[in-house]
């Protein structure tokens, strides 16, 4: 591997090893953090973490503030509001192009996992684990509707903002105790999307972007 494959890959490993640690809130949004710390934190050099920086803040997930240093992202109304409402103009896009485009196979598989976890909260009720696999499962599901559509540019810009997105569940939405509402409003929209109706799986995906963030900007 030549220089430039090096620094491409030691920059892509920092960057990996950064979003890992906010995302296991090994460092917290609004957190001051300094360029050792950092280096400290991902196990890199300083010299990919200063490569790294510029990046992160133009992704919106880090800020220079003068005098204070590096602070992460912090979980404000603003960022909430902008974040949801980037989500939703992608997501609007994706669903409708899911919805034309989607095997029978790639649709019957989602809803058998949604109505596999709605089973289980009826048999036994909710459990950390369970809770964890529908977190998982709520993810995955909105991320096929964005893979579907085969845009790089698209599916990047919505990574980015779906670390955003995952930070202010963990502070604010958490599927914790919610997972059935949070899997039947996921029904409607694949429901929706199995008859082949787009109206209708844009307008229930709305609906159901709209209720988390306004269970948000309620706390």
């Amino acid at each position: 591997m030549d220089e430039t494959g090096e620094q491409v890959t030691l920059r892509e490993k920092a960057y990996e090893s950064f979003t890992r640690h906010l995302l296991a809130r090994d460092v917290k949004p609004g957190q001051f953090i300094s360029q050792r710390q950092l280096v400290e934190l991902t196990g890199l050099t300083l010299g990919a973490i200063r490569e790294l920086i510029p990046r992160l803040e133009t992704e919106g997930l880090i800020k220079t503030v003068p005098q204070r240093g590096l602070q992460i992202a912090h979980i404000d109304l603003s960022l909430i509001r902008e974040a949801f409402q980037f989500r939703m103009i992608l997501e609007k896009e994706a669903v409708a192009f899911f919805t034309r485009t989607a095997s029978d196979a790639e649709v019957q598989r989602l809803l058998h996992q949604h109505r596999q976890i709605l089973e289980q909260i009826e048999a036994g009720g909710p459990s950390p684990e369970l809770e964890q696999h529908a977190q998982a499962t709520d993810w995955g599901m909105h991320n096929a509707f964005i893979d579907k559509v085969g845009n790089s540019i698209l599916s990047n810009a919505y990574r980015v903002n779906a670390i955003k997105m995952r930070l202010i569940n963990q502070e604010r939405i958490r599927i914790d105790g919610r997972v059935a509402p949070v899997m039947r409003e996921h029904l409607s929209v694949l429901e929706a999307i199995e008859s082949r109706s787009i109206e209708d799986a844009v307008q229930r995906l709305v609906a159901h972007i709209s209720n988390a963030r306004d269970r948000a900007l309620a706390i």
